[in-house]
């Protein structure tokens, strides 16, 4: 999922870390982890501030 526009990158490590972790706890796999993190990571850039605008829940569902 490329972001469109970078516009802040304030949280995207810790949200990458959430979502990786988000997916391993739920026992997605490795590769899902990953991408759930980059996808989390991916949705907290495209706006300002660093709380993502969309759960980490909602997000593993559009995996």
């Amino acid at each position: 999922h490329p972001v469109d526009a970078v516009v802040d990158t304030t949280g995207a490590g810790d949200l990458y870390a959430a979502g990786f972790l988000y997916g391993f706890t739920n026992d997605f796999g490795l590769e899902t982890a990953g991408r759930l993190g980059a996808l989390a990571a991916g949705e907290v850039i495209g706006h300002l501030g660093a709380r993502p605008e969309v759960s980490l829940a909602d997000l593993a569902k559009s995996l």
